[in-house]
């Protein structure tokens, strides 16, 4: 059994039934796995900034799309299609995204971040099949590649997602 760590701006994807990916501490960072029960193709995200815009001054070979919420969704997506998943058949799955360090909401990385995935979801049409978003919880996020079991880890306890 093989473990993909995906790191904060980072995507692993995987079609290998032994490979488990998992990602950790998701604070104010998006985490979305989606998963084609029928191609076995799983993918799991690490997000950590709502809008790619801000990235305008930097070259396209320092660009990492999955840094962000709004290009790093749809880069995995179309790595997932080349795989073989099916839009129809994608589960999607979504973490994160919370209110941590930032008492005031001055920042509001977590809901901004929220607001960015809703969104690019809904002009896609694409369902959301379970999230634990908009909490004060750090998670831990795993994805059993020959299963499709999505767990999160909150404070030492497994919980399906």
């Amino acid at each position: 059994m093989s473990k993909l760590i995906v790191g904060v701006g980072d995507m692993k994807i995987s079609d290998n039934p032994e490979d488990t990916i998992v990602t950790y501490a998701l604070g104010s960072c998006l985490g979305m796995v989606i998963y084609d029960p029928v191609a076995k193709v799983g993918a799991l995200l690490h997000a950590m900034l709502p809008d790619s815009a801000i990235h305008n001054n930097k070259s396209q070979e320092e660009f990492n799309p999955y840094k962000f919420v709004n290009s790093g969704i749809p880069a995995m997506f179309k790595e997932a299609y080349k795989l073989g998943a099916q839009k129809k058949m994608v589960t999607v799955k979504m973490a994160g995204c919370s209110q941590l360090m930032d008492d005031t909401g001055f920042f509001n990385i977590g809901k901004r971040n929220y607001a960015a995935a809703r969104k690019i979801l809904w002009k896609n049409n694409v369902i959301v099949d379970a999230e634990h978003c908009d909490k004060s919880d750090s998670v831990t996020v795993t994805l059993n590649i020959r299963t499709g079991e999505t767990t999160m880890r909150i404070q030492n306890v497994n919980y399906p997602l």
